[in-house]
C-alpha cells in the first residue's frame, strides 16, 4: 500500500472542486492547477497551494503534461487526480505520471488503451463476455464498406474509432448514403482527433442510452454500482440523467452489472470506470467504455451511498475496496440537470459575469459548482458551470423535487440552461419516463418551430 499524502487536481470548474472536498474529507493536502484565465476560480481559492501553469488555451495549461508535472515536482504532490475530459484518458500522461514515481488516480495506461480505441474496446468486450452491437470486426475503408454494411443491415452508423462527443459519427440509411458518410466521417475524424480511421455499427432506430458504473481494485476485485439512464441527450451530449433508469427492471439491472463486474475481475481493472450501452427491445449493446470519473457519477453517489472520488483514492493507494457487491443497497431514486452557461433555445454559449447566483436547498438536494456572485466565466472551455442532483425516496418524488428546486436556482448576468430543465420537469413523456436518445432533439426542433 502506497499512502498519498497531497494530490494535484489536474482540472478545473466543478469536478475540480468535487475532488478537492473528497481529498480534504480524507485528510490529504491540496494542490491546484490554473490558466490565468482561472486565477480567481474557487477550487484554486480553497487548495492548499495553486501553481498557475498557462495561459487560457487548454493545450498550453490543461493539456500541458510538462507544466503538470513540473507542478507536482515544485509542490511535492505524490499523486494526481485528472478529473473528467482533459488528460483524464490519456495513456501517455499516466506513462509520464509513473515513470516519475507519481500515482495516476485513474487505471493503468494499458486498459487506458485498451479502451481508448473503439475497434480494440469492441473486440476486448466480446472477450470478456460482454454483448456488443453488430457491426465490423476492425477498420472500414471505402473499399470494403458496402460489403460490410451489407452484413450487417441498414441503416448503419460510421464512427471514429478514435472518437467522442459525436464527431466523426455518421448514419447512412441506405447504400446511396453510404459512400458520402464513410468520407465525411473520415474527414470529421481526422479533423478532430487526427486519426480518420472508422468503423461501422447497426444503427438502432430508437435506443435508450445506459451506462453502468464500475469500480476494481486492480488485483482482480470488482464491483457495480447499478446504472445510469442519460438518453436525453443534445448532438450525442447528455444533458439529463436518472439512477436507475425508468426502462429497466431490478432483474435486468442486476443482471447487465454483474456481467460488467464480472468483465472487470477479468480485466483487473483498477478504478472508476463506466461502461456504456445501447439499449432496445430488452437487449444491451456495447458502445464504449470510459476509463474514468463520469460527469453524472453523482446521481450513482445518491442511490447507493457510496463516494466514488474515495473509492478511486483508495484503490490508487492500494487499499482496495471499501464495499463488496453484497453490501451495496440502492435505495430510491436520482436525477441530474447539467447546468450549462448557454442560451436554453439556441444553446449558443452565454460566458460573461454572474451578478447574482443563489443554490437551492433542503433535503436531497445537491449542487455541485465552482461558480459564485461576481465570478466571470471565461470562454475557453466547456460551458457546464454545475450540477443539479435531486434525489428521493421515489421517482414521482424526485420529479417533484426537482421541479420545487428548479423554482428556486438563481443564476443571473449570463443565460443558462435551467429554462429547459423546468420545461422538462413538466413535460408529460419525462414524466412516464418514456425517452430515447432522439427525444430531445425531435423535442427542442418542435418547440422552436
Amino acid at each position: 500500500m502506497t499512502a498519498i499524502s497531497k494530490i494535484l487536481i489536474a482540472n478545473r470548474g466543478e469536478i475540480a472542486l468535487r475532488v478537492l472536498r473528497a481529498c480534504k474529507e480524507l485528510g490529504i493536502a491540496t494542490v491546484a492547477v490554473h490558466s490565468t484565465a482561472d486565477a480567481d476560480a474557487m477550487h484554486v481559492r480553497l487548495a492548499d497551494e495553486s501553481v498557475c501553469i498557462g495561459p487560457p488555451p487548454s493545450r498550453d495549461s490543461y493539456l500541458n503534461i510538462h507544466q503538470i508535472v513540473a507542478a507536482c515536482e515544485i509542490t511535492g504532490a505524490d499523486a494526481v487526480h485528472p478529473g473528467y475530459g482533459f488528460l483524464s484518458e490519456n495513456a501517455k500522461f499516466a506513462d509520464i505520471l509513473d515513470a516519475h514515481g507519481i500515482t495516476f488516480i485513474g487505471p493503468t495506461a494499458e486498459h487506458i488503451r485498451l479502451m481508448g480505441d473503439k475497434i480494440t474496446a469492441k473486440k476486448t468486450a466480446v472477450e470478456l463476455g460482454i454483448p456488443v452491437v453488430p457491426g465490423s470486426d476492425g477498420e472500414v475503408l471505402p473499399e470494403n464498406a458496402l460489403e460490410i454494411a451489407r452484413e450487417i443491415g441498414f441503416p448503419v452508423l460510421i464512427k471514429a474509432t478514435a472518437g467522442g462527443g459525436g464527431r466523426g459519427m455518421k448514419v447512412a440509411k441506405n447504400e446511396a448514403e453510404l459512400e458520402e458518410a464513410v468520407s465525411t466521417a473520415r474527414s470529421e475524424a481526422l479533423a478532430a482527433f487526427g486519426n480518420d480511421a472508422v468503423y461501422m455499427e447497426k444503427y438502432l432506430g430508437k435506443p435508450r442510452h445506459i451506462e453502468v458504473q464500475v469500480v476494481g481494485d486492480g488485483a482482480g476485485n470488482a464491483i457495480h454500482l447499478g446504472e445510469r439512464d442519460c438518453s436525453l441527450q443534445r448532438r450525442h451530449q447528455k444533458v439529463w440523467e436518472e439512477a436507475n433508469s425508468p426502462a429497466l427492471n431490478v432483474e435486468q439491472r442486476m443482471k447487465i452489472g454483474q456481467i460488467c463486474a464480472d468483465a472487470m475481475k477479468k480485466m483487473k481493472y483498477r478504478g472508476a470506470g463506466t461502461i456504456e450501452f445501447l439499449y432496445e427491445n430488452g437487449e444491451f449493446f456495447f458502445i464504449e467504455m470510459n476509463t474514468r470519473l463520469q460527469v453524472e457519477h453523482p446521481i450513482t453517489e445518491a442511490i447507493t451511498g457510496i463516494d466514488l472520488v474515495h473509492e478511486q483514492i483508495r484503490v490508487a493507494s492500494g487499499a482496495g475496496l471499501s464495499v463488496t457487491q453484497d453490501e451495496i443497497v440502492f435505495s430510491g431514486h436520482a436525477i441530474e440537470c447539467r447546468i450549462n452557461a448557454e442560451d436554453p433555445r439556441t444553446f449558443v454559449p452565454s460566458p460573461g459575469t454572474i451578478t447574482h447566483f443563489h443554490a437551492p436547498g433542503g433535503l436531497g438536494v445537491r449542487v455541485d459548482s465552482g461558480v459564485y456572485a461576481g465570478y466571470k466565466i471565461p470562454p475557453y472551455y466547456d460551458s457546464l458551470i454545475g450540477k443539479l442532483i435531486v434525489h428521493g425516496r421515489t421517482r414521482v418524488e424526485c420529479m417533484m423535487r426537482l421541479r420545487r428546486v428548479l423554482d428556486e436556482f438563481v443564476v443571473d448576468g449570463i443565460k443558462t440552461t435551467l429554462p429547459l430543465f423546468q420545461d422538462l420537469v413538466a413535460n408529460q413523456d419525462i414524466a412516464n419516463g418514456d425517452y430515447d436518445i432522439h427525444w430531445l432533439e425531435h423535442y427542442l426542433a418542435e418547440t422552436s418551430a
